[in-house]
């Protein structure tokens, strides 16, 4: 295990930023909830008018004035951002480093196997994910009490377990493209995250494009979606799931053949 923890340790200082300022910027929007209580039916009111604006955030099936919407909508978008960067910022770097740092001369010339030294970054990626989301969501439910509400247990997990899944979708297909890459393009990385939620965006708007639903994992992580039916998209969710297995193991079967450049 001495790879996976290295990438541990070598990535710690990245899952304390990116969960405080995630995990910080949720419990910042939650507090603010009792502030704008008084200004929510209009607030409501505006955003129904607002036509594919609105359908496109998913404001028309939730409602801003209670915890579970507001939190669903305005932290929803924070973690659900923020988690598909992070998750994609991690799985671009694991693999591709080791060329263009020039350290893989070094890694591979020990004693381990190529397919061990995926499978012990891909763990370190998997336990940076489940620390990062531990993180979030305790900072969500102190948010809860500290402005007096409870949110609905059922609800809020299943929220959070689409969340987890949208981040390791993405981090395991960035995590397959970084075996193809010799030198980590973090930027890349971070590009498809954020089309991926505009083809989700897209998707809301125009039935002509209700495909592209197939193609991005916001859609099964929709706080609308899950809120207001109580229950996770299966068939979506586990689609990404296979996205995600086929994005590891499109990582096992370049990097145990890849040419590793010195």
């Amino acid at each position: 295990m001495t790879i996976f923890m290295h990438e541990m340790k070598q990535n710690a200082k990245p899952l304390a930023v990116w969960c405080a300022i995630v995990g910080g910027m949720i419990f910042l929007c939650m507090i603010l909830f009792p502030e704008m209580l008084g200004q929510m039916d209009s607030v409501n009111d505006l955003f129904s008018e607002m036509g594919d604006f609105t359908a496109a955030f998913g404001m028309d099936r939730i409602s801003f004035a209670e915890p579970m919407g507001f939190y669903g909508i305005e932290c929803g978008n924070v973690l659900g951002i923020g988690g598909a960067l992070f998750a994609a910022y991690l799985g671009v770097r694991f693999l591709s480093k080791e060329e263009g740092w020039h350290t893989a001369e070094f890694l591979l010339t020990h004693p381990v196997s190529r397919a061990r030294v995926v499978a012990e970054k891909l763990a370190a990626l998997l336990v940076h994910l489940v620390l990062f989301n531990a993180v979030c969501i305790c900072l969500s439910l102190l948010s809860f009490t500290v402005i007096g509400e409870e949110p609905s247990a059922r609800e809020f997990a299943l929220f959070h377990l689409a969340q987890f899944c949208l981040q390791l979708e993405i981090g395991c297909i960035c995590f397959g493209a970084s075996a193809l890459a010799r030198r980590g393009n973090v930027g890349a990385g971070l590009g498809l995250a954020a089309l991926l939620y505009f083809l989700n965006l897209i998707g809301n708007i125009s039935e002509a494009a209700e495909f592209l639903h197939y193609i991005t994992p916001f859609h099964y992580a929709e706080a609308a979606d899950i809120l207001g039916d109580r229950a996770l998209n299966v068939p979506l969710l586990l689609l990404g799931l296979g996205y995600a297995a086929a994005g590891a193991c499109l990582a096992f079967a370049r990097y145990t053949k890849k040419d590793i450049a010195a």
